[in-house]
């Protein structure tokens, strides 16, 4: 039996479903972006505001509860999703690797962070700032690709400059005092994630 062959404007029809498939599946799917967001943001603020109080830099080990609240918390929130959604398709596995990726890679930045300062007294951490802005813009670029959502990609967009802006002071040797970068970098993840998460979550009512 002779296989029937999709015409151009067939294969265009069916690659623009899937996309608003993946799309509408996606709607409502800003909790996770904005625990995120909210977890960066308060903590952030929280070892600003105690650091400047005390002017005792230990509260700096207060960024560790990013990861220690937020993975496991993704977990529990992308599993509960992934029951209402039903089966996965093949761009929800594409953004879940991503994510994953960028997890994954934080862990072993963390990693090398506490081994050039443990065995070399090198202190990188600033390579930390400047990786996780980076990183966590182009995976929300990737994935505001993939859904063809304007508010991931222009909230990207912005993380990007912040990372970028970043990177020109550590590598020309700027100091990232807190009295102006704690604001870039919290409004680097509220373009890249707070706002988004807001607007995808409208989305879903209006659905």
């Amino acid at each position: 039996m002779e296989e029937k062959r999709l015409t151009e404007k067939e294969s265009l029809e069916v690659i623009t479903s899937m996309i608003a498939r993946t799309k509408a599946r996606y709607l409502g799917s800003g909790n996770i972006l904005l625990m995120w967001g909210y977890l960066v943001v308060i903590t952030m603020i929280t070892v600003w505001a105690m650091v400047a109080a005390t002017h005792n830099p230990v509260w700096n080990w207060l960024w560790f509860a990013i990861p220690i609240i937020g993975f496991p918390t993704t977990a529990m929130m992308a599993h509960r999703e992934q029951r209402h959604r039903g089966a996965t398709s093949y761009s929800d596995k594409i953004t879940s690797r991503l994510w994953t990726i960028f997890g994954t890679s934080e862990i072993v930045m963390i990693i090398l962070c506490f081994g050039f300062s443990f065995f070399w007294k090198i202190d990188c951490w600033a390579a930390m700032l400047v990786y996780s802005i980076l990183l966590a813009s182009g995976t929300v670029i990737a994935q505001g690709l993939i859904v063809r959502e304007s508010s991931l990609i222009l909230g990207g967009i912005l993380g990007l400059i912040a990372g970028m802006i970043t990177v020109c002071c550590v590598v020309g040797e700027v100091p990232l005092r807190v009295n102006w970068y704690t604001p870039l970098f919290i409004f680097a993840f509220v373009a890249m994630m707070i706002i988004p998460g807001h607007i995808l979550n409208r989305k879903a009512k209006r659905e």
